[in-house]
């Protein structure tokens, strides 16, 4: 576990030096890019002259010049016309990006941390209505066929009624598989047209209901229960008369509220050691799962305009050229990457360490 902790810190370290050295770079570039393009007038760049159209202000400025440096007439005409060109750009370049062009000042980093807050309480919020998601649809799922297989080995009779249930089960399952694998921003265009800062309860619905990161990660739970319940133990399990019916209406089976519950105890049945062995495998997925999540919350901000939240404003900096500023958002979604990582591992290696003990 040590080995771990010390590969996510040098990557934490790493990554973290690499982009803050961009950023020096950056902004050490764009300094020297306006020195350079300045280094004809820059003894002169700082004169203050309120309005540079001014015909009386440009006469002015003339004179001055041609006061303090007499003997070079033609130099210091061309160099008030270079003046003048540079003052016209920098006031017009003022008024097109008065309200793009920004730079990493506390005031935006404090800024830009509460939006990272906000975005962390809906990734965990969302991580863990799916955490609890995923094995309550793999365990319902899993349950259901056996019980129903169970069930057709001794009812053979096929009525209208079983049919037409069939049927109307059939079809509701098909319209949720449809509305879980659907991207997030259909769903949203076919709701709601307009969203503001308030969206942070419908940010954590399509969070969960969309991109179909329910219905891949149950289907992988469901996987490793399967491949639990045809193993050797199972069946020494039931020769030692471990209770085996699947039946969530009748004694010895599995209730519903052990199914839904998000502490899941299923002491006493066959089905507790298919649940333990499946999560605990299940538990090295988080990670992916996580890398799956932040994905689709960038997507989501990006692609519904979501004002307020943090990836909406990455990608409008992106587009307005404030690289720091993007730097630092990537920072922060690298980090909570990094940090479920580091988590996943603690929670993998105590549940290994419980194993081992027992």
């Amino acid at each position: 576990m040590k080995s771990k902790l010390i590969e996510h810190i040098s990557g934490v370290i790493f990554v973290t030096g690499i982009l803050m050295t961009v950023m020096f770079f950056y902004n050490r570039s764009e300094t020297q890019k306006k020195n350079h393009e300045n280094s004809k007038v820059k003894d002169y760049i700082n004169i203050p002259i309120s309005n540079i159209n001014d015909p009386f202000q440009r006469a002015l400025l003339k004179d001055v010049v041609n006061i303090f440096y007499p003997d070079q007439s033609e130099k210091n005409a061309s160099i008030i016309k270079e003046l003048i060109s540079i003052k016209e750009e920098q006031f017009n370049a003022k008024l097109q990006k008065s309200y793009l062009e920004e730079r990493l000042s506390f005031n935006k980093f404090v800024k830009i941390a509460g939006m990272y807050l906000k975005f962390l309480l809906v990734y965990t919020i969302v991580m863990f209505l799916t955490w609890y998601g995923v094995q309550t649809l793999a365990v319902w799922r899993f349950v259901s066929k056996k019980s129903s297989s169970y069930s057709a080995g001794i009812e053979t009779a096929t009525t209208p009624a079983r049919k037409f249930k069939k049927a109307l089960y059939s079809l509701i399952t098909g319209i949720a598989y449809f509305l879980l694998f659907c991207p997030a921003y259909v769903i949203a265009y076919s709701i709601r047209t307009e969203f503001n800062t308030d969206s942070t309860f419908f940010m954590v619905l399509l969070g969960v209901i969309s991109n179909g990161l329910l219905v891949m990660y149950s289907n992988k739970f469901y996987a490793f229960l399967t491949a639990e319940s045809r193993k050797g133990y199972i069946d020494t399990s039931i020769v030692k008369n471990l209770n085996s019916t699947y039946s969530t209406h009748t004694t010895g089976g599995i209730p519903l509220k052990s199914i839904f519950s998000f502490r899941k105890n299923f002491k006493g049945h066959i089905f507790d050691h298919i649940y333990r062995n499946a999560r605990f495998q299940y538990l090295s997925t988080i990670k992916e799962q996580a890398s799956f999540l932040i994905t689709g919350l960038v997507i989501i901000e990006m692609a519904l305009n979501i004002h307020g939240h943090l990836c909406y404003e990455m990608l409008q900096q992106i587009l307005y050229k404030n690289f720091d500023i993007v730097i630092i958002i990537i920072l922060g979604i690298f980090y909570t990457v990094k940090l479920t990582e580091i988590l996943t591992d603690i929670l993998v290696h105590r549940e290994s360490m419980r194993y081992e003990n027992r």
